[in-house]
């Protein structure tokens, strides 16, 4: 076998290897923490897959989830490729979500096929412009893009409090503070009869431009270069401040992109817990993955499959949904103890 093909072969079995070692950790977690409670593990692994696979709905649901698990992945993803670590794809979600309801309420009489290019080129912004400052604070050597992204994640939800408490108030929701509904030209078209909506094409669409541009572009080239050596990179000529600054907003943006899609498609309007974390769980996702693309989307899916265990485990055992939270938690150490898989974009 060519040398390529030959490490071709061998990335791919490594992060076979890492998916297996997950799902390990989580079906084995999962029994434990269902036998400790007296519960049985193989009836609810059996109302899961029942739930999942067994009908459409559930199916759905699934997909719903790895939307914004596959976008926040390629937002940790992209700039790890240059040797910066975006723990801040939950704040860039944030800002995403309020930057898109600011526009969805100020052109609310827009008609769809104007509006909702301009609601993702907002979240898009949103996300962009707020990934942009730890970038700048890491680009002079001000603050480590590690710290500032991770601080950020609990300012953009306060700016979104603000707002629904106080001026985008809906005056129809006085027990439950949250913005004005939004036009119906300002929601994400969905497929099918369910949930699946239109964001599900972003966060693919994402994904294969991440690929292609990892693999098939001169970015992706220099891109690479940095990331194994920023001074050799800055002596061949490259850019490196341009190319963090750049990363950093692509990367935000879309983060963004998931916040402007949880807002158009689920809440149809902004309400003070945009997500349930999902910024934090797609850097997980990113890790795991290798930051491959085709990784981040198993990893999506697997991640997205065990939330979807919390939720029947609540119905179907009692149990409550924080031994999810704890299982990721177990997941994340566990692999910290194993040196990141591949690292191709295919």
């Amino acid at each position: 076998m060519p040398r390529d093909g030959a490490a071709l072969w061998d990335c791919a079995a490594a992060r076979a290897k890492a998916f297996a070692l997950v799902a390990a950790v989580a079906l084995g977690g999962f029994a434990t923490l269902l036998i400790a409670a007296g519960k049985d593990p193989l009836k609810a692994y059996a109302d899961t897959l029942l739930y999942v696979f067994g009908n459409a709905y559930g199916f759905s649901e699934l997909l719903v989830r790895m939307i914004p698990l596959m976008l926040t992945a390629v937002a940790a993803a992209l700039p790890a490729r240059i040797g910066l670590i975006n723990v801040g794809a939950e704040g860039q979600l944030y800002m995403g979500a309020w930057l898109t309801t600011a526009g969805a309420l100020a052109f609310a009489d827009r008609p769809a096929f104007v509006l909702l290019p301009l609601l993702t080129l907002l979240g898009f912004i949103g996300g962009g412009l707020w990934a942009l400052i730890p970038g700048l604070l890491r680009a002079f050597r001000l603050v480590s893009e590690t710290i500032s992204t991770l601080l950020l994640n609990y300012v953009a939800p306060l700016i979104v409090s603000y707002f629904i408490f106080g001026p985008w108030r809906s005056p129809d929701s006085s027990a439950y503070p949250q913005s004005p509904a939004f036009a119906e030209a300002a929601r994400l078209p969905s497929f099918f009869h369910s949930r699946i909506h239109l964001g599900l094409v972003y966060a693919l669409a994402a994904v294969v431009l991440y690929a292609l541009a990892m693999t098939r572009t001169r970015f992706g080239l220099d891109m690479r270069a940095i990331g194994g050596n920023p001074e050799a990179a800055r002596r061949l000529g490259i850019p490196v401040i341009r190319y963090m600054l750049a990363t950093m907003f692509i990367a935000g943006g879309v983060a963004g992109l998931a916040g402007m899609a949880e807002v158009t498609a689920i809440q149809g309007r902004l309400v003070s817990e945009v997500s349930p974390g999902y910024g934090f769980i797609g850097f997980l996702v990113a890790w795991l993955a290798g930051s491959g693309a085709s990784g981040i989307v198993v990893m999506s899916f697997l991640f997205a499959l065990i939330s979807a265990v919390g939720d029947i485990l609540q119905i179907t055992q009692g149990v409550p949904y924080a031994v999810v939270n704890i299982l990721m938690a177990v997941i994340l150490f566990i692999v910290l103890g194993r040196q990141p898989v591949g690292s191709g974009a295919r």
